[in-house]
């Protein structure tokens, strides 16, 4: 098993090593390995990954077993498999959108962006997270939809939320006016009791994520863009129930960012804003 992963961890080292001095002109050579430098230098680990694996086989195979720095090793062999592929996605996304991006990626605006996306997605532990993180990256450097600001905060909101978030996110995305009631039954099925942990649970999500910017309820708009406020309720007697999680009258829809958010982070190439065949 150890020398399997000795055969694993070479070939990973030699394909980052591979992305980094491939055969390209000197002009696209130089943007690869700014890019991909600026990645890798942003996660502490790799450096004393491939240190820590270089010194354990030239101390030989008899040192390895309840070693100290062997289990640091294997706790962070599968995350360098991860990290192969995401920088080979993101090369290929590169490659496909040609020279034109080789002046972005130099770029010192950029590359910040770079690393504080990768450090995202050291902190991530999924893999649907590390996707969504090099969906981002690559649209940024293709598309200049979205201002580095609004990028900036795109990679903050992969840091702060989870997939049971992203899960509400997308279904909104796909079907624009849905309730919480449609929301909940879609994604999970079943409505439980009000007064359930699950209950709790999905409110906090909804709050989170309307407090937070990216859904809100629908409300209609002039022609110039200002909201138009909600005709008053008539008076009605008092309920003796509070409002349900699950209500089923009040439409959502992502805000003007949220849209944005799933053009750039959770779909692989960024199409214009107003296609509605995107897949996420």
């Amino acid at each position: 098993m150890s020398e399997q992963r000795d055969t694993e961890d070479d070939v990973a080292i030699e394909e980052i090593r591979r992305i980094l001095t491939g055969q390209r002109s000197s002009t696209r050579r130089r943007a690869f390995e700014k890019f991909f430098l600026a990645a890798l230098g942003s996660i502490p680990w790799v450096g004393g990954y491939i240190s820590a694996a270089a010194s354990l086989k030239f101390e030989g195979s008899g040192v390895r077993q309840d070693d100290l720095q062997t289990q640091w090793l294997e706790g962070h062999h599968q995350k360098l498999g991860h990290l192969k592929e995401t920088l080979e996605t993101i090369e290929s996304r590169f490659e496909n959108l040609g020279d034109t991006i080789d002046e972005r990626i130099q770029g010192e605006e950029y590359l910040t962006l770079v690393r504080r996306a990768f450090r995202a997605w050291d902190r991530a532990d999924t893999h649907e997270k590390r996707k969504y993180v090099a969906n981002l990256i690559s649209n940024a450097a293709g598309s200049r939809v979205c201002s580095d600001d609004v990028v900036r905060l795109f990679i903050d909101w992969l840091d702060l939320y989870h997939e049971i978030y992203f899960a509400v996110i997308r279904e909104i995305y796909k079907n624009p006016g849905c309730t919480r009631y449609d929301i909940w039954t879609s994604v999970y099925g079943e409505i439980p009791r009000e007064d359930s942990a699950e209950a709790d649970l999905f409110k906090l999500l909804i709050r989170d994520l309307s407090t937070g910017g990216v859904i809100r309820q629908e409300r209609e708009v002039t022609a110039s863009g200002q909201f138009l406020q909600l005709p008053r309720a008539s008076r009605k007697p008092a309920s003796s129930v509070m409002e349900s999680a699950f209500e089923a009258k009040k439409p959502y829809a992502l805000t003007a960012l949220g849209q944005q958010f799933v053009h750039y982070a959770m779909t692989e190439i960024v199409p214009r804003l107003d296609e509605k065949t995107v897949t996420v």
